[in-house]
């Protein structure tokens, strides 16, 4: 593990610092270095970030959860300034075991989980490994049924349908015009002011990092592995909490099949927001978090106003 004195990034969070975490030997190695941001105090918090995005995704969300918990925002593999490491695997067990690398290699107790869209399929499939190191489990609009992204708009299922293209994929993968950028994330928020123009620049100069565009396809090409990974939820000790956005790109047929997967879980939808609840209403997983009422007491359902 290691520290840099200054941040990667361009955006600063209160209270963090870029840490890394090398691989445990020479294998396995197919996720290379691990960037994560770390700060706060109290008992572990690992953060899992959404496709296409990074550990600065929870910008907002860990300035409220910080003086509970101390918070390990992970970049997945090849995302964010994690290493891109030529022939990786992007699927979903090779990103899951990264993420089990860092709580293990930290030797991380007492874990919480949360994770926002593909970031809660690997949260909750985590706990399902390690379920004598993690305690809870905050999923957030789970990235676990067909469509994904594609449901979001027009642009956005012609954006991800060309990145995946056999010929000219890799040209349209390199090239994010920043007005379709804004378009194709806003078509994930219920308050479109939600993206700052910050964040969105952040995103676009890691999309010109040498060999990303590669990560992104094959991040995208396996987005089904995320939907294969539901089988292992029932496997799952720790307490759940399911969040939806009220215009999540899931539908209700799709959160009540988790819901039926997984009948002890606490459910939350959120009226008004979006696919990016990190982002626009941080407040709500910051509360379940925070809550200090005994699990046992909180309702199966709820309804956040």
């Amino acid at each position: 593990m290691s520290a840099t004195t200054h941040s990667h990034s361009d955006i600063r969070i209160p209270g963090v610092t870029e840490q890394f975490l090398d691989p445990p030997g020479p294998e396995p190695r197919s996720h290379g270095r691990l960037r994560y941001l770390k700060g706060g105090t109290g008992a572990p918090l690992v953060l899992l970030h959404t496709v296409r995005t990074q550990a600065e995704h929870f910008r907002r969300l860990i300035p409220l959860v910080q003086d509970r918990y101390t918070v390990y925002a992970l970049d997945l593999p090849g995302m964010g300034y994690s290493e891109i490491v030529p022939g990786a695997s992007y699927d979903e067990p090779a990103m899951r075991a990264a993420v089990k690398s860092l709580i293990t290699q930290l030797d991380l107790r007492g874990v919480t989980l949360l994770g926002e869209s593909m970031g809660a399929t690997l949260a909750l499939t985590t706990a399902a490994d390690l379920r004598e190191r993690v305690r809870r489990v905050v999923a957030i609009n789970a990235y676990d049924f067909a469509g994904g992204i594609a449901r979001s708009s027009l642009l956005a299922r012609f954006v991800v349908t060309g990145v995946l293209a056999p010929v000219v994929g890799p040209t349209i993968a390199a090239v994010e015009p920043k007005p379709i950028m804004r378009a194709v994330l806003r078509g994930g928020l219920g308050d479109k002011a939600a993206l700052h123009d910050d964040y969105l620049d952040e995103l676009l100069k890691v999309g010109r990092r040498p060999g990303y565009p590669g990560v992104a396809r094959a991040v995208y090409g396996n987005l089904p592995s995320l939907i294969a990974a539901r089988s292992r939820y029932p496997e799952i000790r720790a307490p759940i909490h399911l969040i939806y956005g009220e215009t999540d790109w899931s539908r209700p047929s799709d959160r009540e099949a988790n819901r039926q997967l997984l009948p002890a879980a606490d459910f939350i939808q959120v009226p008004g927001a979006g696919h990016f609840i990190a982002l626009e209403r941080p407040d709500v997983p910051a509360q379940v978090l925070n809550d200090a009422m005994p699990l046992a007491s909180v309702s199966s359902t709820t309804v956040l106003k």
